[in-house]
């Protein structure tokens, strides 16, 4: 009997990742590569923690409210991504990450104005993290979508055309 392949392929995303900025184990700053899903998986952990030490003001809470929901949101969201259904699939759930990321990124600048968490480094770890994977994600994005038309060029070339059409 003949396998057939599902409609439900995994599209994994990248897990090498360089950081030209990133700090080896040993306190040298070089090049390391990354498990996008580990980094996205520390990246919430950190705005968890900066969120815990956010002031217990109306203020702060409702800043700390936004900022768990947005930041929590990429790293499953990531995972949906990697067994999307198709490739439309693929590239919507990744533009969910890219959203959330960019909502992350704006309240921990937020944050950051109001001097609410200027001795947390868990602050300025989250405003850098936040930019480089907002570009992963969107260098991903145009990938994928460069990828689909390539795909979509393909199947016209493929098809022949009718006689007397």
């Amino acid at each position: 009997m003949r396998k057939h392949r599902t409609s439900n392929i995994e599209h994994r995303t990248s897990n090498e990742t360089a950081s030209a900025a990133s700090v080896l184990n040993d306190g040298e700053t070089g090049s390391r590569k990354f498990n996008l899903e580990e980094r996205l998986l520390e990246f919430a952990s950190a705005v968890i923690d900066l969120s815990e030490n956010l002031p217990n003001t109306r203020s702060g809470n409702h800043v700390a409210g936004q900022i768990l929901r947005s930041d929590t949101s990429p790293y499953p969201n990531h995972g949906e991504a990697e067994s999307a259904e198709s490739r439309e699939d693929f590239i919507h759930k990744l533009k969910v990450c890219l959203k959330e990321l960019r909502e992350t990124r704006r309240w921990a600048r937020l944050i950051e104005r109001k001097r609410w968490a200027q001795e947390d480094p868990k602050l300025v770890l989250v405003l850098g993290e936040s930019d480089e994977l907002i570009r992963i994600f969107m260098s991903s994005i145009r990938t994928a979508q460069q990828n689909a038309v390539k795909a979509q060029e393909a199947r016209h070339q493929r098809v022949p055309s009718c006689p007397g059409g």
